[in-house]
C-alpha cells in the first residue's frame, strides 16, 4: 500500500528500527513491511561482516534491550583496570583500553573477548606480543597501546613505569602494556666505547703553553648508576677526562712531560677511575695520543736537542781519542823493552809497503832493508 515501507536485510546484514527517534526493535534477515503513514519509522542497516556495532546509542541499546542483549550482540565492558583482547574467529584482532564498553554483532563472526588484569603485571605474554607484532600495533612510542622494546645482546635495558626504576631488562624482546601509566625504556650499550679529548690548549708547571690530544676507553658496568645519578653521561665522563688532562699537565714540567709520558697516563687514569667508577662506569684505559707545541717551541727545542747531541758527539770523539792514545802509549813501551818485538813491528810496516810496489832493490841483505837505504821502483806501465 502507498503507506507502507518495505525494508529488505540481507544475510550478511541486521537492521535496528527506530520510531520517533527512539530504538524499537532488531531485524534478522528477511524482508519486511511496515505501515508508516507519517514518515515516524527509520531502518538503520548494519554489515555484520565487521561486527563492531559503531552507532553512537550503545547504552541505550544495552538499556533497551535488556535481557535479549546477549542474543543479539557480545557486551564487553571492562573495569579501569582490565583490557580487551578481541578474538575474531580465534584470531587476536585488536585491544581495547580499560573501561571500554563494546558491542559486537553475533552470527557472521565469532568475536570473544579476553580480559587481562593490569594488576598481574604490565608485560605482555609471548603469543600475545608475536600476534601484535604481526599486526603492526607495537610501537617503542609513547602513544602506542603497548610499548615494545629491543634489547640487543651487549645492551641492557632499564624499564621505568611512572617515572619509577621498574626492572633491569636483559637481552631480548620485550613488550608492555601503555595504559594508564607512563612506561619508558632506555637502552644501555655495555661494550667498549672510544672516547676522543681533542685540542686542549694547557700550561704546564713551567709555564709552557702547548695543545694535547688524549684518549680513553670505558665501558658502563652498572647501567642502573650510569643512568640515575647523573644526568647526561657522557658529557659527565667527558669532562672528568678534561680535569684530570689538566690537573696531570700543570702538576708537570716540560721536561717531565715529554721524557715520561707514561706517568703522565698513569696521572690521568688514576684520577678519572676515582671518578667515575662510583657511577657505574670502569675506565680500561687512558693515553696522551699528541703533545703538540708552537712553533717557536719547536725551534728552541730542536736548537737544544741538536747541541745536546753535538756535545755528546763531542765526549764520545775525546773518549775514543784518549783510548787510541792511551794504547799507542801502551804499546811504545813494550817496543822500548823489547827488541825483538821492535823488530817484527818493523817486518809488519815493511808487509805493508812491499805491498804496494811493483820491484824491489835490496842491499846489503836484510839488515840492509832495515838499516840502510832501500830503493822502490814503481811498477811499469
Amino acid at each position: 500500500m502507498f503507506w507502507t515501507k518495505r525494508v529488505v536485510i540481507g544475510d550478511g546484514e541486521r537492521g535496528l528500527v527506530y520510531r520517533n527517534r527512539q530504538f524499537d526493535q532488531v531485524l534478522v534477515a528477511g524482508v519486511y513491511r511496515f505501515s508508516d503513514p507519517f514518515g515516524r519509522i527509520e531502518v538503520k542497516t548494519f554489515n555484520i561482516a565487521a561486527p563492531e556495532y559503531c552507532g553512537h546509542d550503545v547504552d541505550i541499546l544495552i538499556a533497551r534491550l535488556g535481557a535479549r542483549l546477549d542474543e543479539v550482540f557480545v557486551h564487553v565492558d571492562l573495569g579501569a583496570d582490565e583490557i580487551g583482547l578481541v578474538m575474531r574467529n580465534g584470531k587476536l584482532e585488536d585491544v581495547l583500553a580499560p573501561g571500554s564498553r563494546r558491542l559486537y554483532w553475533r552470527g557472521l563472526v565469532d568475536v570473544a573477548v579476553e580480559r587481562v588484569s593490569l594488576a598481574d603485571g604490565l608485560e605482555l605474554r609471548d603469543d600475545v606480543r608475536m600476534r601484535l607484532r604481526q599486526l603492526g600495533m607495537l610501537s617503542n612510542t609513547a602513544a602506542s597501546k603497548a610499548l615494545m622494546v629491543e634489547v640487543p645482546a651487549e645492551f641492557a635495558g632499564l624499564l621505568f613505569v611512572d617515572g619509577r626504576l621498574s626492572r633491569v631488562l636483559e637481552a631480548g624482546s620485550y613488550a608492555f602494556w601503555n595504559f594508564r601509566k607512563n612506561v619508558v625504556a632506555q637502552v644501555i650499550d655495555l661494550r667498549v666505547q672510544s672516547m676522543e679529548v681533542s685540542g686542549q690548549e694547557l700550561l704546564t708547571r713551567d709555564k709552557v703553553s702547548l695543545r694535547v690530544n688524549l684518549a680513553a676507553s670505558t665501558r658502563i658496568t652498572d647501567p642502573v648508576a650510569a643512568v640515575t645519578r647523573v644526568a647526561k653521561h657522557g658529557d659527565y665522563v667527558y669532562r672528568e677526562l678534561q680535569y684530570g688532562l689538566r690537573k696531570a699537565v700543570a702538576a708537570k714540567t716540560l721536561d717531565e712531560l715529554l721524557g715520561d709520558k707514561a706517568s703522565l697516563d698513569a696521572d690521568i687514569f688514576a684520577y678519572v677511575r676515582g671518578r667515575v667508577g662510583e657511577l657505574g662506569t670502569e675506565v680500561l684505559g687512558v693515553g696522551v695520543k699528541d703533545v703538540i707545541l708552537p712553533g717557536e717551541m719547536k725551534d728552541i727545542l730542536n736548537s737544544v736537542v741538536q747541541a745536546e747531541k753535538s756535545a755528546q758527539a763531542n765526549v764520545i770523539r775525546r773518549r775514543e781519542e784518549a783510548n787510541a792514545t792511551r794504547s799507542l802509549l801502551n804499546t811504545a813501551k813494550l817496543i822500548e823493552d823489547n827488541p825483538v818485538l821492535m823488530r817484527l813491528k818493523e817486518l809488519e810496516a815493511l808487509e805493508k809497503v812491499t805491498e804496494k810496489v811493483g820491484s824491489m832493490t835490496v842491499f846489503g841483505g836484510l839488515e840492509g832493508v832495515m838499516k840502510q837505504l832501500v830503493s822502490l821502483k814503481a811498477p811499469a806501465q
